[in-house]
């Protein structure tokens, strides 16, 4: 009796093979992270011991026991209670105003025709040339004619949408949005309110969760700005944190534990949305 013999499979090669990673790639993998992340524990580490320790030598590294009174004394001497809900208030609205308006222009730019659009495009990627210190001053002074001078609205009005985010929503909506799907949603009758909500919007989801984190880290690590428009009356956490620093012999460990303080929201915020944000960065990639 023969036995039929079935043919092999053959390997796939070149692009569509799955390779398995091997101990140097942990290696290097392990090295990568233990050097991103030595900043962030040193700043711990430091948070927890005290100033005299900090200045001796060798400095520390490992935890100490003073991180909660420190982390106390950080709160209260820069009154970051006010600060992080300003911060919030501000990062938030920045955060959807710049996702949304960017994701309308870059849609009006790649897939709408009308007149003077590649000038318009042109000129609004050449303001990102422009050092944003030049419009400190003839910004002060226009929202001091306005009478928003140490109010939130200062902050917030010049972010509301970017010309980076307008220009990165732009070159993906090229690839990502196919413009047979724009024009049979308007065969089939839809408004161009229903083609922005129902099809602009879903395909452009991966990119919106990038902008949407690289606007959040932006408007909450911003100084320049706030410390310009806020007084300590009603700062922001980079704004408060500044008055750490003040004083004849500032307390290096209490600086250290308000800025652990101040980058919390910010892992909190990764460790929620990271594996979403990682996905759309994969699918954008995919797609391009």
């Amino acid at each position: 009796m023969t036995h039929l013999r079935l043919p092999r499979r053959p390997r796939p090669t070149g692009a569509g093979r799955q390779r398995d990673a091997g101990p140097v790639t942990y290696a290097v993998l392990t090295l990568f992270a233990s050097v991103s992340l030595a900043p962030l524990v040193w700043t711990a580490v430091a948070a927890s011991r005290t100033d005299r320790r900090l200045a001796q030598a060798p400095p520390p590294l490992w935890f100490g026991g003073n991180l909660f009174r420190n982390l106390q004394a950080a709160w209260d001497q820069a009154g970051l209670g006010t600060a992080m809900f300003n911060s919030t208030l501000v990062a938030t609205t920045t955060t959807v105003s710049t996702v949304v308006f960017s994701t309308l222009a870059g849609f009006a730019f790649a897939k709408l025709r009308f007149r003077f659009s590649g000038a318009l495009l042109l000129l609004t990627v050449g303001t990102m040339m422009i050092p944003p210190q030049l419009a400190v001053v003839p910004l002060y002074l226009w929202m001091s004619d306005l009478g928003w001078s140490n109010r939130l609205q200062t902050v917030v009005l010049p972010t509301l949408v970017t010309a980076f985010g307008t220009f990165f929503m732009r070159q993906y909506l090229v690839q990502a949005l196919p413009t047979e799907l724009v024009e049979a949603a308007r065969v089939d009758g839809a408004s161009s309110p229903r083609i922005v909500w129902h099809v602009v919007f879903p395909a452009a989801r991966p990119a919106m969760a990038v902008l949407g984190l690289l606007t959040f880290v932006f408007a909450w690590n911003d100084f320049l700005w706030p410390i310009i428009a806020l007084n300590q009356q009603n700062p922001t956490v980079q704004v408060a944190l500044n008055s750490l620093g003040t004083g004849y012999v500032p307390d290096q460990a209490v600086i250290m534990a308000g800025a652990l303080l101040g980058t919390l929201p910010l892992l909190i915020a990764f460790l929620l949305f990271g594996r979403q944000i990682v996905g759309g960065i994969m699918q954008g990639a995919i797609k391009g």
